[in-house]
Formats: structure tokens, sequence, C-alpha cells
């Protein structure tokens, strides 16, 4: 009787370990041994990391001043890119060109928007129209917006592929900035997914730019 009475208390000890009161497996602990996988970043291979790693790698829901600069300036760079684009229409040559130039206003106004919407629900400023922008990467200066005003046909296409390239590779640095020091989750969200369209955005703009006839 006393073993048998024993090997019923094991077997409840074990199943009680496996299951909750409501006979559910238990999820996962932060204290478990097990390795997690963590997807990488655009470009990067996912890599194992060490529990007490893990338990520390999930993006906070708390802004820091990282992420609220990055939307900050962020807001400001799209709205060049945004400025840029509205002048292919008139000028581009190219109908791929001003395919890409579609593509730009209908990506990075929502994100804009987003952008806005966020900044408002954290009590931070929305930057105004005549924001600074020195030093931000990417940014076309005043004199190229004006030579790029001035173009026409395929000088035009070739040099708003070049200033656009050169503005999404500014994106791409500002976003792997913030993903090395922000820590609310829809940034880094926001951050991976300007890297990804971007990135390719940038491929299809230099396929569009070998094809343009020679000046």
């Amino acid at each position: 009787m006393r073993s048998a009475l024993l090997v019923i208390a094991g077997t409840l000890v074990v199943l009680a370990t496996g299951c909750t009161s409501s006979g559910a497996p238990q999820a996962p602990r932060a204290d478990s041994t097990a390795p997690v996988i963590a997807p990488g970043r655009p470009g990067e291979q996912a890599r194992t990391l060490a529990p007490a790693e893990a338990a520390t790698a999930v993006p906070s829901p708390t802004a820091n001043a990282a992420d609220v600069t990055y939307v900050q300036d962020m807001i400001v760079h799209h709205r060049q890119a945004l400025d840029l684009a509205l002048l292919a229409p008139n000028r581009a040559r190219s109908a791929k060109v001003k395919s890409m130039a579609d593509r730009v206003r209908a990506a990075q106004g929502p994100e804009i928007q987003f952008m806005t919407g966020w900044l408002r629900e954290q009590d931070q400023k929305v930057p105004d129209h005549h924001a600074a922008h020195e030093g931000m990467p990417g940014m076309a200066t005043p004199e190229q917006i004006e030579a790029l005003k001035a173009a026409q046909g395929t000088a035009f296409d070739r040099m708003f592929l070049q200033l656009m390239i050169n503005h999404h590779l500014g994106a791409i640095r500002m976003s792997e900035q913030v993903l090395g020091s922000g820590s609310h989750q829809r940034i880094e969200e926001l951050a991976g997914e300007v890297s990804v369209e971007q990135s390719a955005e940038i491929r299809r703009m230099q396929q569009i730019e070998r094809e343009l006839p020679a000046s």
C-alpha cells in the first residue's frame, strides 16, 4: 500500500509540473534553460539567445528619447521624399521613374500619418514643415532640389534616381541606429519595415538607372 501511494504521489507531482489547474500546458518561464531563437534584422541571420539574454530581448511598449528623435526626424525625412516624388509626373520621361515616385508617395504618406499620431499619443512635438534637417543623412540640399526642379526628361530621371537612392540610404541608416538604441516595440517594427521596403526600392531604382538612355 505504501509503495502504491508513493507511485501515485510521484505521478501527481509530474502532472502538476506540466499542467495548470485548468489542465492547460504552462507557458514557458523566463528562467527556462531552453534556447530562444531571435530573428535577425534585415540582412542578418537569426541567432540563439541565452535564457538571461532572452528575458530582456523583447522590445518595451515604453518609448525612450531615441524613439522620439527617430520619429521626429523621419517625419522630416519622409516629407522631403514626398516633395521630390511630386516633381516626377510633370518632369520625368521614364514611366518607371514615374511609377517609382508613385510608390514612394504610397508608402511614405501613410507612414508620416502613423508617426504623427504616435508622437501625439506620446505627448511629443510634431515637427513643422520648416523644421531644420542639417546633418540628417541622405537629405537633398536646397541647391540639389532647385537643380531637380529645373531638369526635364532623362536628365530629371537620372538626377531623381540618384537623389532618391541617397535619400533611402539615409533612412536606412537612421533606422539601423534606432534599432540599436530605441525601446518601443512599434517603433522597432516601423524601423524594420522602413529598412526592408527602402532596400528593395534602392535595388529597383538602381536597375531603372542602368536602363536609362545615355545622356
